[in-house]
């Protein structure tokens, strides 16, 4: 046997101290009624009441709320083989770890806001592939293309400011290499999801429009960052970042870009906002409706499950202890 959602099983030694209050409780309202009346006198002054079918109905709820989580916990055993087709998209997170990302104008920083509002997305994601390209002044492909949603996450939290040695934001670069990842052999739509504050630095990303429509690419562009702006953390008991001339710098959201590489592309901008990225309403709207296209086509061991099997007999204990009263029938002669 195994178990679909064996993290539930971890709960189940709860119960042992819930049936012994409940038995306890059970215990201490016998004990009452024995203080006010004498044991020997129940049989005569309650002549209908039967304490041992009291205990035997609560074993029947126990029994039953027991048997209910277990049913809620998938028991699965026999299994079936059967044809698996994986349908999905190509996604790829080009993500901007530039010093820029610590600005807190969005709280707590904008990295941070931004690793959260992907973290969510990852949720919403049945099948697609997932990838990830963090980007400062170079880019690297740290993460394929996978569907191993656990893997891309760990990936994701390893992310922070600096783990790209090359200081400055070079948006163009961090294209080509998201270019150069998606498989040339795949049907599906290729999206492009680019986070990023949008200081550019180095190279002209608007160049490689003509590319990416060519490969059918579409640029999902996410301004993280306000207009006014925030300062850049210098480091750990540094202050602020400053120019040469010892002045602090303000780093500033620029949709300029980020608007056109999407507009040209067939994809959409958003600006982010503190405690909404934007990245969900993207992909509920946008990109959830573009062409999936078969991935992979495999034999699966499909278990059949057998919940049900726990279930009916959680519903017998409860119809068993609805039909078994707390009191006895009295006897007619007695009550004659």
């Amino acid at each position: 046997m195994i178990w679909g959602r064996i993290h539930l099983l971890y709960w189940l030694p709860l119960a042992l101290p819930l049936a012994w209050m409940l038995f306890a409780l059970l215990r201490r309202r016998r004990r009452a009624l024995e203080k006010l009346v004498n044991p020997a006198m129940l049989p005569v002054l309650a002549p209908a009441w039967n304490p041992a079918r009291a205990t035997a109905r609560l074993g029947f709820r126990l029994g039953a709320l027991v048997l209910l989580f277990l049913a809620l916990a998938r028991p699965q055993w026999g299994f079936h083989w059967e044809d698996v087709r994986r349908q999905g998209l190509d996604i790829l997170v080009v993500l901007d770890t530039s010093r820029s990302m610590t600005a807190s104008d969005i709280k707590p920083s904008r990295l941070q806001q931004a690793k959260w509002g992907i973290r969510d997305l990852v949720r919403h994601l049945r099948g697609d592939r997932i990838g990830l390209i963090p980007f400062a002044g170079a880019s690297v492909l740290q993460c394929p293309l996978t569907i191993d949603y656990a893997a891309f996450t760990m990936t994701l939290d390893d992310l922070y400011a600096g783990i790209i040695p090359r200081g400055g934001t070079a948006i163009e670069d961090a294209l080509r290499t998201a270019i150069d990842a998606f498989p040339a052999e795949s049907a599906a739509d290729r999206v492009v999801l680019l986070i990023t504050d949008g200081e550019d630095h180095d190279g002209d990303p608007l160049t490689l429009l003509p590319t990416l429509k060519e490969k059918t690419i579409r640029v999902y562009s996410i301004g993280i960052g306000t207009l006014d702006g925030g300062m850049i953390p210098g480091g750990e008991g540094a202050g602020y970042f400053k120019d040469r001339q010892g002045q602090v710098v303000m780093s500033a959201l620029q949709e300029d870009t980020l608007q056109q590489l999407a507009l040209a592309t067939g994809g959409t901008y958003v600006r982010a906002a503190p405690g909404d990225t934007g990245l969900e309403r993207v992909f509920r709207e946008s990109i959830d409706s573009l062409k999936r296209a078969e991935q992979e086509s495999r034999t699966a061991k499909i278990y059949e499950e057998r919940f049900v099997w726990f279930l009916a007999a959680a519903l017998l204990l409860l119809a068993g202890e609805a039909l078994l009263p707390d009191r006895r029938k009295p006897d007619p002669e007695a009550v004659a």
